[in-house]
């Protein structure tokens, strides 16, 4: 895995396009750290931020709980958290509850006991047509817990 840290003006730009597609105020940074886990893949590091580069997506680490609180949710059963944790995708009849998206909004996944957040992925559908679904995929997940790169993030700071 290959780890650099990236110039100031760069810093700027990625803590700018985080601001702007989370629609939340990202702490300023002098320098992120970027570590290459594969060729479409990169987790980046700084002060305050830690987030998921997946192909042009920018997805929250599922341990930085206070910036995947101020994002939309679905709220999945229990019978959804074993197929989340390897990766599934979530499926409408495993949502219990939901905040308002629209589609193609990055949102966290939590399960219903305990509220942890399970995954994070973008989604194919809008809140509103969830509603009057039966079946089907409503959420891509592109991070989850027990994932490599939550693995490979549990090693860096």
């Amino acid at each position: 895995m290959k780890s650099n840290l990236i110039s100031k003006s760069e810093t700027a730009s990625v803590i700018k396009t985080l601001s702007e597609k989370w629609n939340m105020e990202i702490p300023k940074n002098k320098n992120l750290k970027v570590h290459e886990i594969s060729s479409d893949a990169q987790i980046i590091v700084g002060n305050g931020v830690k987030a998921l580069k997946v192909d042009d997506e920018y997805v929250p680490f599922l341990s930085e709980t206070e910036a995947l609180e101020k994002f939309p949710y679905v709220m999945v059963d229990m019978g959804a958290v074993k197929f989340m944790c390897k990766g599934a995708n979530v499926m409408r009849p495993g949502i219990k509850k939901h905040s308002e998206f629209k589609k193609g909004d990055i949102i966290c996944v939590i399960e219903e006991s305990h509220h942890k957040f399970l995954a994070v992925g973008k989604t194919l559908v809008s809140s509103d047509e969830l509603d009057s679904m039966e079946k089907g995929e409503v959420v891509k997940n592109l991070h989850y817990i027990s994932d490599k790169f939550w693995e490979i993030g549990k090693t860096l700071s």
